[in-house]
């Protein structure tokens, strides 16, 4: 299909009402006219990493090579900026400038991503982009559910074959069990991390928590220097350390159930990541196959790479983690750590905790962590179809072990095994990220 110049440069169709499901994070498929494919699209249902990592990459992850256990197939990772940095983008601008070359060399000829809401801009609302300029208005963060995939439909019927999709873990997991059958000619993934999700009302909440005028909030983002990072309306900026941010106030069921069973903050089935959690003050990218690796070419000289860092030691922030799960899992109140305390320790984080892969095997080990406690609590029949062996491989070295039937062991994984070379026995992007919660 040519570009048409009369087409909006970006749009919105109509959508279907959402059918109900349990743990839903209504990635848009319910919303389709098949909406019985969630039975076989869902992350939440039936996942196998395994057999779509081989489809999607050509093999599954390998325990073998270093670090694929924690962040899935790679090609190479490294860390990365754009320059200069597009205005009033989230970092510099990774991804958006990834989905205007795109757009620009007519490799595709939609993008389907989230753009503001008109009455609350921190809202998502999926869209369907046809002209590169119109990636300007999809810049910067969101917070809550949206259903990306029930554009999937329009934009074939648009006359688009010729696509590229910005998702987070569990819409990108849903696109690639069905993407067999959606007849493009094209397809290019490109994945943000996404460790947890609320609706746009609880971050709402929580942004009035951060400061008493939450409406003149402009920006957000988790760093990994364990700070967050605010910026408001008259131009000031804030860094908040991870430990004076008042999770702990927040409601029990801030984090709905999903979110806190997911087994991909990576986004392992996208062509490409790009997030934070790595990127020791840059963003992160992890190119997983050719097809990512040809998204990247696209910047040529306007990203400037260097090697991830990496250096400290996540067990004791794991094992830390895990206890305060435990409690929570189990109904008992988190341990608080002293007022007086937490702004020594907020100092020495960023000083002598992990950082770079390190501070993202981390992040990885506690998502493994809480799938597993929050399921056995909550829904302990999900567990043999829910947990992915590899999960159960994460979390071996702190002495979480799959009971009676909470686990199948049919694709080629060993309990234990890790493929770290600083794992505990030998004494880590959008959407929301919580760290160390």
């Amino acid at each position: 299909m040519s570009r048409d110049d009369h087409e909006p440069a970006l749009w919105t169709p109509p959508l279907a009402p959402a059918v109900p499901r349990s743990l839903c994070t209504d990635c848009g498929i319910s919303r389709s006219s098949t909406p019985g494919d969630c039975g076989t699209a869902c992350q939440f249902i039936k996942p196998d990493y395994a057999a779509l990592e081989t489809r999607v990459h050509g093999r599954p992850r390998d325990l073998a090579k270093p670090d694929e256990l924690f962040f899935g197939p790679f090609q190479h990772m490294v860390r990365a900026s754009l320059k200069p940095a597009i205005p009033g983008a989230q970092w510099t601008g990774i991804t958006t400038r990834i989905a205007e070359k795109l757009l620009e060399g007519g490799a595709v000829t939609a993008v389907l991503t989230m753009a503001p809401d008109a009455e609350d801009k921190w809202k998502p609302v999926p869209v369907i982009v046809t002209r590169a300029e119109g990636m300007a208005q999809v810049r910067g963060m969101r917070m809550g559910y949206a259903p990306l995939l029930a554009l999937l439909e329009p934009v074939r019927a648009a006359g688009h074959t010729r696509i590229a999709v910005i998702g987070i873990p569990c819409q990108v997991h849903a696109l690639r069990a069905l993407e067999t059958k959606l007849g493009l000619e094209a397809l290019y993934v490109i994945g943000t991390p996404c460790s947890d999700n609320t609706t746009t009302a609880n971050f709402h909440e929580f942004l009035a928590l951060l400061s008493d005028q939450p409406e003149t909030i402009t920006y957000l983002e988790f760093r990994a220097d364990y700070h967050v990072e605010l910026r408001f309306d008259d131009g000031r900026t804030k860094a908040v350390p991870f430990l004076m941010l008042p999770l702990s106030d927040l409601r029990p069921d801030f984090f709905p159930l999903t979110c806190r069973t997911c087994v991909d903050y990576t986004n392992s089935l996208a062509d490409v990541t790009v997030g934070y959690m790595a990127g020791s003050g840059e963003q992160w990218l992890v190119v997983r196959n050719a097809r990512g690796a040809e998204l990247v070419a696209l910047l040529g000289d306007e990203l400037k790479t260097a090697a991830p860092a990496d250096s400290g030691n996540r067990v004791g922030p794991v094992k830390g983690f895990l206890a305060n799960t435990e409690r929570a899992a189990g109904g008992l109140p988190l341990r608080r750590m002293p007022k007086w305390l937490r702004p020594v320790v907020g100092w020495l984080m960023p000083r002598v905790g992990p950082k770079g892969l390190e501070f993202g095997r981390a992040r990885v080990e506690m998502k493994a962590v809480e799938t597993i406690l929050h399921l056995r609590r909550e829904k302990p029949r999900r567990m043999k179809t829910m947990i992915p062996p590899h999960v159960w491989t994460l979390v071996a070295p702190y002495g979480l072990t799959p009971g009676p039937g909470e686990s199948e062991w049919d694709r080629g994984f060993t309990p234990g095994r890790s493929a770290s070379r600083s794992g505990p026995t030998a004494v880590r992007h959008g959407p929301g990220r919580w760290p160390w919660r």
